[in-house]
């Protein structure tokens, strides 16, 4: 089983889109967590509508630090994916163990305003776009 970090700023959307999907496609193989760099404090609940509504457990997600996964006694990574742009520029904790790194951008479905029915399109496209990419990553044997 290897690990897998996805990271972001916020940690409300395109992390927890990643992390319940890789946990969902990887499973057996893969143990994916994400965190964000300035964690919000929430998960956004259209994560959670999205997640549920392709018929994915998003399990309990909650917004947390990266600082978490760099301590002692936490997950030695095998991937880090920065999945925003903000998060690719920051200067990350050193990860023990010397993970490989991956830049994976997508756009951040819950900056979109707007009625409801656009946020649900935002994030529905968001995630379609993390599972075309973790899909690909699975079948190329996760050298993508």
């Amino acid at each position: 089983m290897k690990n897998a970090l996805f990271l972001c700023t916020g940690n409300s959307a395109r992390s927890v889109l990643a992390e319940a999907y890789l946990n969902h496609a990887g499973a057996g193989l893969w143990q994916a967590y994400s965190a964000g760099s300035k964690p919000v404090g929430r998960v956004n609940p259209f994560a959670i509508a999205t997640l549920e509504g392709a018929g994915i457990a998003p399990g309990a997600p909650r917004s947390k630090s990266w600082d978490e996964f760099a301590e002692a006694g936490a997950p030695e990574m095998d991937l880090v994916v920065t999945v925003c742009d903000s998060a690719a520029g920051e200067t990350c904790p050193i990860w023990p163990g010397a993970p490989r790194t991956l830049h994976w951008g997508f756009p951040d479905p819950a900056a979109v305003g707007g009625p409801d029915a656009d946020k649900a399109a935002a994030f529905e496209k968001v995630f379609q776009d993390i599972r075309a990419r973790i899909d690909t990553f699975l079948a190329q044997g996760a050298d993508a």
